[in-house]
């Protein structure tokens, strides 16, 4: 579905009073005398009321008072007797209750659009903000939260330097509200600590790991993370990899993506009592100029008005910017058009991207 047809199809409800309204005024003039259409445009107003302003909803109303006053008036009948009392009332009385129900709607929307923000500037003042910069890398992230919740999300990032290397983690706790905010910070913390303190991604896992069950136990609920978390030494040239029941991230190159699929899947955060032993290693060559994209699944699982998931590959596979941060706004401006509106659920995007001038210590 094109782009055009899908702003199109969101676009009806705002012609769908006036649809309405010319729908009346035809119907009267072609209908026997006896066939009433006040009902019709006693109905516009209520129809505007979701979708116009205040004002616009008034003039519908007007409009529709006018209207049926004028097609009375063409029918030859008077105006002014007690039979056209109740069909007048009834426009003007909804079109009152049509002004009060925009204003309840309008208050509502916008509840909903602060509360949201404040969701939104809550969750990027939980995550860390990376320097642009690590050591070979060009580092961006983004996060957009979803247009449908007013809750916290349990998407998460983060970055850590140490002696070796860079070491970053991809995550999405299940769940929304106090509780992700809770298991968000405890992952991080955990994170942070286990990076500078464990040689190994092996032991950064089994730490995590520790961390989300006993958050689990702590909040009394079954929850789980999915995550990738990456070692990338301090030359750039390589990266090793943990993939713990996350979307695979992507290695954009020259034009061509290689989504790093797990070779042997493994279970998320918090579920490893269920049969997980040591987690595998895995070894990806980083060459210059190549990007790493991560992301949580409010990418991969949005969809277009006729449920097709987004596909981020073919986008990625076209001519690029260089620096990682236009990179993710490009993907997210595509995402945008493949969904014809906002997300439904949260998202956090991750870019590294290995700088040319680090190819001759590779």
């Amino acid at each position: 579905m094109t782009a055009r047809i899908r702003s199109a199809m969101r676009l009806w409800p705002f012609f769908l009073p006036p649809a309405v309204f010319l729908a009346a005024i035809v119907i009267d003039v072609l209908a026997p005398p006896q066939f009433n259409t006040f009902p019709l445009l006693a109905a516009t107003p209520v129809l505007a009321a979701p979708v116009y302003s205040l004002a616009g909803t008034i003039a519908t109303g007007v409009a529709a008072q006018a209207a049926g006053a004028a097609l009375t008036y063409s029918d030859g009948k008077d105006l002014f007797v007690a039979a056209h009392a109740v069909p007048f009332t009834s426009v003007f009385v909804l079109t009152v209750l049509a002004a009060f129900l925009n204003r309840a709607m309008a208050r509502g929307r916008q509840q909903l659009k602060d509360t949201r923000e404040v969701a939104e500037a809550v969750q990027r003042a939980v995550l860390p903000t990376p320097s642009k910069r690590f050591g070979p890398l060009d580092v961006a992230v983004r996060y957009r939260a979803a247009a449908r919740e007013a809750a916290i999300g349990g998407d998460l990032y983060a970055f850590h330097p140490t002696s070796h290397g860079v070491r970053l983690m991809i995550a999405d706790v299940r769940g929304k509200g106090l509780s992700a905010v809770r298991s968000v910070n405890g992952l991080l913390g955990t994170f942070s600590e286990a990076s500078v303190r464990l040689p190994g991604l092996t032991g950064v896992v089994d730490w995590l790991e520790e961390r989300a069950q006993r958050l689990q136990e702590e909040e009394g609920v079954e929850s789980f993370a999915t995550a990738v978390v990456v070692d990338v030494p301090a030359d750039g040239s390589a990266m090793h990899m943990v993939n713990l029941g996350h979307p695979a991230p992507l290695l954009v190159h020259r034009g061509r993506v290689r989504p790093l699929e797990p070779a042997v899947p493994s279970l998320p955060l918090g579920l490893g009592d269920l049969g997980r032993t040591q987690v595998p290693v895995e070894r990806y060559p980083l060459p210059p100029e190549a990007t790493l994209v991560l992301f949580t699944d409010g990418v991969v699982e949005a969809r277009d008005r006729n449920g097709t998931f987004y596909d981020p590959v073919p986008f990625l596979s076209r001519p690029l910017p260089a620096e990682p941060g236009a990179l993710l706004d490009a993907l997210l401006a595509d995402l945008a058009r493949h969904t014809g509106g906002p997300l439904d659920d949260d998202a956090a995007l991750l870019a590294i991207t290995r700088r040319q001038d680090t190819a001759g210590s590779g």
